[in-house]
């Protein structure tokens, strides 16, 4: 009688309690409810779990706290809550709608479509169910092509796909690091470095954005700095492939550099060339050291006289990184070598419209002289002399050519090649006039326009030179034999 007596009091104080705890659990809840309904949520969100800790059973409590972590984009904890409330009552609605909202976030489609269907199952009419599972759908969609896209290398429509899908999974990591690696491997390493930052100020350990920070330093050609990234991703995930790849091709291409670099200060062109050809091909996404790879290169090929594929080189280092000064400065003085002087002033404008220094105008000035200098006759040419000839040189040059088109001597040729001679017979002497004179060698040298008619008399030249009454000559049978 006693021990009934005592249990009856322990079930009637427990369910006092019980009824005290539910009805303080209601009060936290009621209290949760108003600071959310002001916008709150932070003390919403100490007032419900005031409620859960008061009556941890209660479902309602959950979504609740669920629906108030997800304003406060704590999406992973409301999808905790979430997911208890639906294991306390699979009937309640709200608690799968959350679910399905919070895996919609995170960018899991599949799984937020299963909560989805849920809800419809429960309510088919629900059109915020309807709404948010066409979502689920599309997110779908949406990652299949960004799949694709990548494979083909279309990193363009891979951050395309990225933003539209961000914009109905604001909080999924996953496709903030996809569009932070295609905007590395497109170039844009600012909006990349920006984006991985911002996941490693969340998670200092997420491997993935360690990766991305690594990528973006490699591509900028801080290889030291990115290798560091790439050691501390694989810390914290020894199996990730990309970090792996990606830190054997940053030392590869270092060492391969410095490979290049070091036999080109020895003098040894021929290796440095092969060097940096090797580097080239480690990776093609390299932009900006292979941009500096390139120049290398066409700077050993100057060396070895491979004019025209050190202009290539520059061509393609300017292709990669429009902004590499150096690369317009070697492709410039390749041009001069090669006596393409427009190209070479066009170069050296771009470079004096960039860095206004008085080595680049005196560079410019001197590309401008030589191409107005082009464009009139090339006396040297003319006589098949070098520049740096001498006063005999040039005598010699002129005896030689001006036989050799003198009229007389194709006195029975057709009327055609007469012409055609006795014209070249006259720039001969033009050529010869000019340089034979000192003064008029100088003016000319130094692109000034000589104070001339044009009126050369390349007889009298002739006859001056060779001496004689008319200049006339004939020919004995041997040919090229000349008789005064």
């Amino acid at each position: 009688k006693l021990a009934r007596t005592r249990n009856i009091y322990i079930f009637a104080s427990t369910g006092l309690e019980l009824f005290f705890s539910r009805k303080q659990a209601e009060g936290f809840k009621e209290q949760g409810n108003a600071f959310y309904s002001n916008k709150d949520y932070s003390e919403a969100f100490n007032f419900y779990t005031k409620a859960i800790d008061a009556c941890p059973k209660n479902a309602s409590y959950y979504g609740n706290r669920a629906a108030t972590l997800m304003m406060l984009f704590r999406f992973r904890e409301a999808l905790e809550d979430s997911q208890q409330a639906v294991r306390l009552d699979d009937c309640f609605m709200k608690g799968h709608l959350r679910e399905g909202k919070c895996h919609l976030s995170l960018g899991n489609a599949m799984a937020a479509s299963r909560s989805f269907q849920k809800v419809l199952e429960l309510e088919p009419n629900n059109r915020d169910a309807q709404h948010e599972h066409k979502n689920a759908s599309t997110l779908t969609d949406l990652e299949r092509m960004a799949e694709l896209s990548f494979e083909k290398r279309d990193f363009r429509k891979v951050v395309y796909c990225m933003d539209r899908a961000l914009a109905l999974a604001s909080a999924c990591h996953r496709f903030k690091i996809l569009k932070a690696e295609c905007l590395a491997l497109l170039g844009r390493y600012p909006e990349a470095q920006s984006v991985a930052s911002d996941i490693l100020r969340m998670d200092a350990t997420n491997a993935d954005a360690l990766y991305v920070r690594g990528l973006c330093l490699y591509y900028e050609d801080c290889i030291d700095k990115a290798v560091q990234f790439f050691i501390q991703a694989l810390r914290m995930a020894p199996d990730h492939e990309k970090a792996r790849l990606a830190c054997r091709n940053a030392k590869a291409l270092k060492a391969k550099k410095e490979e290049g670099n070091q036999a080109f200060k020895s003098y040894n062109y021929d290796a440095a060339y092969q060097l940096y050809t090797e580097a080239l091909a480690i990776d093609p996404n390299n932009i900006k050291t292979n941009a500096k790879l390139y120049c290398n290169r066409a700077t050993a090929g100057a060396k070895l006289k491979k004019l025209n594929q050190a202009i290539e080189d520059c061509t393609s280092a300017i292709k990669l990184d429009d902004t590499y000064i150096k690369a317009y400065l070697r492709r410039a003085q390749c041009y001069m070598d090669t006596e393409q002087y427009e190209e070479a002033v066009r170069d050296y404008e771009k470079v004096y419209q960039t860095e206004k220094t008085s080595e680049h105008k005196h560079l410019l000035k001197s590309a401008q002289l030589e191409l107005k200098k082009s464009k009139r006759k090339d006396y040297y040419k003319v006589l098949g002399v070098g520049k740096n000839a001498t006063d005999d040189e040039i005598k010699k040059a002129y005896r030689k050519r001006a036989l050799m088109h003198h009229p007389d001597r194709h006195s029975s040729a057709t009327a055609e090649i007469q012409k055609e001679e006795e014209k070249k017979f006259k720039e001969v002497g033009e050529a010869f006039t000019v340089l034979s004179d000192p003064k008029k060698k100088t003016r000319y040298d130094n692109g000034h326009d000589l104070d001339n008619d044009g009126d050369f008399d390349a007889n009298n030249i002739f006859r001056a030179f060779f001496g004689g009454q008319g200049g006339g000559f004939t020919f004995d049978s041997s040919p090229g034999t000349f008789y005064f």
